[in-house]
């Protein structure tokens, strides 16, 4: 049984979505799912973000479970996490941590996280290896805190042919180098910095572009650019405004994985990232990536497609007295390897052909349910 989210562009959602396609495909299971509340009351249910056959198969996963059945597994992909034992054999509870710690608001019943654990014997999910730090600098037994990291839809995300991508960069308007960033747009994303690098880059090099995509459907990402926005000097902000596109709206995941297919590298220097599934669909997609190095994406990427951002790793405080981590990226280092990438064009290519076939081997849905799979039901 699965307690968690569907048809909503959340990453919680969109993850559990996929390990359900492929749970599906498992013939000697049989996966239940129980709908749980979405965080926000303005969250609501948004269909056609998969390709219509998926869709049908995840709406039909039988929600109650018949009379006197045993369940093996439980697996909570929701939020706020809940650490209760469940009815099952065994209880599995997803959960990211971002900024190397997990504060008490962000566990049901606002418990602190080693209090939660301790009366109960549920094992934890999480998709990096930063991420698992963060919950056993909170309290958590390693023992307990097992990494299974996401995956990409190969089939959707993957290079375009060099003809099928220039008509289509076409019809979107789009010309130049293009950079792509996604999220929500929040201050852990490290956009004030991608601003004002990009303003810089695109002094030396004019025919730059800067390709945003926020989640306006679930947070207010237009607005949170903005404010990350003034830092910028009157100048920098005419650069940046002139050669900026910003797509707010939802889209499916085919248009997502277009969007990908169109520009020609992606950036992301974040502060903190519990995994980073934007960086590893670009690199499925045939882009070359910058991202920053110490972090979460440390688990998914290489040299041969990716270029790293030096940082320095810095604590702080949270008011409820836990202690946090992030990483500090360097604006300077962000704006060299900007422009290597817009003047390097043989590493572009090189990244074509890479990143897809490092995907496909390590990181596809069949592959990381088949960890997922073993880690549930393996003889203990």
């Amino acid at each position: 049984m699965v307690e968690g989210w569907r048809f909503i562009p959340h990453s919680y959602a969109i993850v559990n979505q996929f390990q359900c396609l492929e749970l599906l495909k498992e013939r000697s299971l049989r996966l239940f799912h129980t709908d749980m509340p979405y965080l926000k009351p303005g969250w609501s249910q948004h269909k056609g973000l998969f390709p219509a056959e998926y869709e049908d198969k995840i709406e039909a996963i039988p929600t109650t479970l018949p009379t006197d059945t045993q369940l093996d597994v439980m697996l909570r992909m929701t939020f706020p996490y809940d650490y209760s034992d469940s009815s099952a054999k065994r209880t599995y509870v997803f959960g990211t941590s971002e900024f190397g710690c997990v504060p008490s608001d962000h566990v049901r019943g606002l418990q602190p996280l080693r209090q939660a654990l301790e009366s109960g014997s549920v094992t934890l999910l999480t998709p990096s290896h930063w991420s698992r730090r963060g919950f056993i600098q909170s309290g958590a037994d390693p023992e307990r805190v097992k990494v299974i990291p996401h995956g990409v839809d190969t089939g959707l995300f993957k290079p375009l042919d060099v003809s099928e991508r220039s008509v289509l960069r076409s019809k979107l308007g789009f010309a130049g180098f293009l950079f792509l960033s996604v999220g929500s747009m929040t201050s852990n994303k490290g956009l004030h910095l991608l601003l004002k690098a990009f303003s810089v880059v695109a002094q030396r090099h004019p025919h730059v572009r800067l390709v945003l995509k926020g989640l306006d459907s679930l947070y207010p990402s237009e607005n949170w650019l903005a404010s990350q926005s003034q830092g910028l000097t009157e100048v920098e902000t005419r650069i940046v405004q002139e050669r900026m596109i910003y797509y707010g709206g939802t889209l499916d995941f085919y248009a997502l994985a277009r969007l990908h297919q169109c520009c020609d590298a992606y950036v992301s220097p974040y502060y903190a990232e519990g995994f980073n599934m934007p960086v590893l669909e670009a690199i499925a997609s045939g882009l070359p990536v910058i991202c920053t190095k110490g972090g979460s994406t440390d688990d998914f990427t290489n040299s041969d497609f990716a270029l790293f951002i030096d940082s320095q790793k810095k604590s702080f405080q949270l008011p409820q007295g836990d202690s946090g981590t992030y990483l500090e990226p360097s604006q300077d280092h962000l704006i060299e390897l900007m422009c290597n990438l817009v003047e390097n064009e043989a590493f572009v290519e090189q990244a074509r052909v890479s990143g897809p076939r490092f995907v496909g081997e390590r990181f596809n849905w069949t592959h990381v349910v088949k960890l997922l799979c073993d880690e549930m039901f393996s003889a203990k």
